[in-house]
C-alpha cells in the first residue's frame, strides 16, 4: 500500500522528533536559530519543523496534520476542480513553503538575538488546516475541552483573533507569530494556486459553502 505524503511526514517527524528529546544535539543542529540563519544555514527555516519540546507538542501537531492532511492532499487537493492528479505534489508544497513562510516574520523580528529559538510544526500544520477550510469553510471543528462542532469558518475567525492578540501580548513558550502566518499562507496559497493551476472558482466557492446548510456542496468547475 502507497503511503500517503501526508503519512510519510508524521512518521519522519515522529522519529526525529524522539531521537532529539534523547538528544540534544540534534535539536541544536535542527532548530530555528535567526543567528545560525544568517550564517547561511537556511534549512533551518525547514529542519525546525521535524523537532518538538516535548511528546505532548509532538502528538498534539501530529494528529491535527494527519486529521486535515489526509482529507487535503486526498481528497480536496486531488479534486478535478482544484489540483487533480498533482493535488499531492501541491500538498508538499503547501507545508514546506508553509513552514518557511511562517517563520519569515520571527527571522527578520529576532535577526540579532541569540536568545530566540523556535521549533516545531505548528506553522505548516496550521497552513494544512487553514487551507482545508478555505475550500470548505463549513468543515466541522472540534476539542476535547469544547463538546460541540464549531464551522471552520467561525474557528478561523476566533483562531487569527486570538493568534495576534497573543503574539502581540508576547510572554510564554508558544510561537504564536507562526501559528498566525501560517494560517494566512493556508489561506493564500490557496486562493493563489488554484487561481493559476487549478479550475475552482475558490471566492465564489467559499460564499457557496457558507450559504449551504450542509457542511459540504459538491465542488462546481
Amino acid at each position: 500500500m502507497e503511503l500517503s505524503i501526508t503519512v510519510i511526514i508524521v512518521i519522519v517527524t515522529a522519529f526525529v522528533s524522539i531521537g532529539g528529546l534523547s538528544n540534544p544535539k540534534v535539536i541544536d543542529d535542527l532548530i530555528f536559530y535567526p543567528p545560525a540563519i544568517r550564517r547561511h544555514q537556511y534549512y533551518r527555516f525547514i529542519t525546525h519543523g521535524f523537532i518538538h519540546a516535548d511528546l505532548f507538542h509532538l502528538i498534539f501537531n501530529m494528529i491535527a496534520l494527519y486529521s486535515f492532511g489526509e482529507s487535503v492532499e486526498k481528497t480536496l487537493f486531488s479534486h478535478p476542480c482544484v489540483f487533480g492528479a498533482n493535488g499531492k505534489w501541491f500538498f508538499l508544497l503547501l507545508y514546506f513553503i508553509g513552514l518557511i513562510v511562517a517563520s519569515l516574520p520571527d527571522y527578520f523580528r529576532f535577526r540579532d538575538s541569540y536568545h530566540f529559538r523556535s521549533l516545531g510544526a505548528s506553522g505548516a500544520v496550521s497552513a494544512v488546516i487553514f487551507a482545508a477550510i478555505t475550500l470548505l469553510p463549513q468543515l466541522p471543528i472540534n476539542f476535547l475541552f469544547i463538546p460541540i462542532d464549531i464551522p471552520g469558518f467561525i474557528f478561523a475567525i476566533i483562531y487569527l483573533f486570538a493568534s495576534a492578540y497573543l503574539d502581540k501580548r508576547g510572554g510564554g513558550k508558544i510561537n504564536h507569530s507562526a501559528h498566525l502566518w501560517g494560517a494566512l499562507f493556508g489561506i493564500v496559497f490557496v486562493l493563489v494556486f488554484v487561481k493559476l493551476f487549478g479550475h475552482l472558482d475558490v471566492y465564489d466557492n467559499f460564499l457557496k459553502q457558507i450559504q449551504s446548510l450542509k457542511h459540504f456542496i459538491p465542488f462546481e468547475c
